[in-house]
């Protein structure tokens, strides 16, 4: 019992006085099978032949280099910055020795991921994932290839910033049964963490992935990651535009609405995508009718029409950063109506909007509601809406007031009872002199008895407001002159011999400052307006 505890205590003292030696570690290694490269090796010289290792002796051996490794590293990486060579020495006399710290660091960071596939695979990872890694890239790519651990290669190219090797052999291994990297997932995580500076390579390797699985696909430019939100979303667009048109939609969608993108450019593409698909999908609607059937109401066709429709006018309607003004001339002058009312009030030009929902849609409800988003007594384009729609009930223009429009249209006729309605709910938001002049000059009182009784509440409503309001700014200046009097009435009268209350001069000429308890000071004195200085 006591023999083995003695050799156990050798092997220990052993292995320390190896540590604590500043032997080079290249030469340590080199006691070991297969661990240097075969020409570097022949050039160390050991004083007695090297004993074979093989089985359960090997891998002891492993393990005890390994610890030892692992301190010769944790020492070098503190010295790294040291500008001084390594002091290393050799086994045996004569023997070359490494001084390059980064050139140790190299050999003895591949030299524990070689033992640790032999020893535990667990550990490479880790190695590899290491912030200062110095693993020989050239080295390490074959022996984990030759392991077959290329979930492991990959961290390494990651690592090195090789990121085309990684992803084209993610690529490689994708089609392969019983490869844990099988699938494209790995591959749309990988280009996830690339960033805007490596788009080129993203552009490079994302195109396999999109055309197996687009909605994964579209995931490495809509991720939210910030790697991902930083990318380039003009040359993103473009990509996704020329190769695959049919993500540029969901894409838009996702930076506008998640990412609240603003740019015009995105904003005009998206309604320019999804008028794209509305008029193709418009045709075969309207081809598939049976004769004398008439179109359903814009946005309640059924399908993926229905659904366009819709969310092209509503992205119309609600988005405020597109330019309708470059976009107009890209709506058709035979249809889409609807679309181009919503780009016409945009562009303030509100007669011609009102025109198309009051005689050609035929519409008054649609027409009272764009009145009623766009009334806006505050900007002079905006507050006399209202009166636009009188007018077009009462005048109608020319249905030329519309341009090159390519539909029959009848000749627009005057709608009193329409006008009339306008009058009666809305009444507040129209200027009463001008609404009546618009009236035919044959209109009877009783047509518009419920219009003008409500102007004059309105009218006598606000005179009494504007009464109470008058009575209580003239109570507030009574109370403000009954102030200025009693605070005009205090005087201060400053003598030869006043002096201050601070530095005790005389304040003569000076400027000065008058508390409320009438103490007086030099201006220059008073620190603090709140506090009056005390006698002392």
């Amino acid at each position: 019992m006591c023999c083995t505890c003695f050799r156990i205590l050798i092997k220990i003292l052993s292995f320390y006085i190896f540590v604590l030696w500043p032997a080079d570690p290249t030469h340590v290694i080199g006691l070991y099978p297969d661990l240097l490269p075969s020409d570097y090796r022949k050039q160390l010289h050991y004083p007695n032949p090297l004993p074979s290792l093989s089985g359960a002796e090997l891998e002891k051996a492993h393990l005890a280099l390994i610890d030892y490794l692992t301190q010769k590293r944790s020492h070098l990486v503190k010295q790294l910055n040291d500008t001084s060579p390594s002091t290393t020495s050799p086994l045996m006399e004569g023997t070359p020795t490494i001084k390059s710290r980064k050139k140790l660091l190299q050999i003895i960071d591949t030299t524990l991921l070689k033992c640790y596939l032999h020893t535990n695979v667990a550990l490479v990872s880790p190695l590899l994932r290491l912030e200062n890694n110095h693993c020989h890239i050239e080295e390490s790519e074959y022996v984990l290839k030759k392991s077959q651990k290329y979930s492991e290669l990959i961290i390494l190219y990651e690592k090195k910033g090789l990121h085309q090797k990684a992803l084209q052999v993610l690529l490689d291994q994708s089609t392969k049964a019983n490869s844990p990297l099988k699938g494209h997932e790995r591959t749309v995580q990988y280009l996830q963490r690339l960033g805007s500076e490596n788009l080129g390579i993203i552009l490079e390797f994302s195109p396999w992935v999109l055309k197996i699985c687009p909605e994964d696909g579209l995931k490495i430019f809509t991720e939210d990651l910030p790697e991902v939100e930083t990318l380039p979303r003009d040359k993103v667009l473009q990509f996704l535009k020329e190769g695959f048109v049919e993500l540029a939609v969901p894409y838009l969608e996702h930076i506008i609405y998640v990412w609240d993108e603003k740019g015009p450019e995105f904003h005009n593409v998206l309604i320019q995508l999804y008028l794209s698909r509305v008029q193709g999908l418009m045709k075969q609607y309207l081809n598939s009718l049976p004769e004398g059937v008439s179109a359903v109401p814009a946005g309640q066709e059924q399908g993926e029409l229905g659904e366009f429709r819709n969310k092209l006018l509503s992205f119309l309607d609600i988005s405020t950063s597109y330019e309708p003004a470059r976009l107009i001339s890209d709506f058709p002058f035979d249809g889409l109506l609807e679309e181009r009312a919503l780009l016409l009030g945009r562009m303030g030009k509100h007669e011609q909007a009102l025109f198309i929902y009051v005689h050609v849609l035929s519409d008054t409800r649609m027409a009272e509601e764009y009145c009623h988003r766009h009334y806006n007594s505050s900007v002079e384009g905006n507050k006399d809406v209202y009166l636009s729609l009188l007018r077009m009930y009462l005048s109608p223009p020319d249905a030329h007031c519309l341009g090159p429009i390519k539909m029959e249209l009848t000749e627009p006729q005057a709608n009193l009872q329409a006008a009339l309605h306008v009058l009666e709910l809305h009444h507040s938001k129209l200027n009463t002199t001008k609404a009546m002049n618009l009236l035919p000059a044959n209109t009877q009182i009783q047509e518009i008895k419920v219009f003008l009784e409500s102007v004059l509440e309105e009218k006598a409503q606000m005179k009494r407001c504007n009464q109470v309001l008058k009575s209580l700014l003239q109570a507030e200046f009574l109370r403000v002159q009954e102030e200025r009097i009693f605070h005009q009435q205090v005087k201060c009268v400053i003598t030869e011999e006043k002096t201050c209350r601070v530095c005790k001069k005389k304040i003569g000429n000076s400027a000065f400052a008058r508390y409320p308890n009438g103490v007086v000071v030099h201006y220059f004195c008073c620190r603090d307006r709140s506090v009056c200085p005390t006698e002392q």
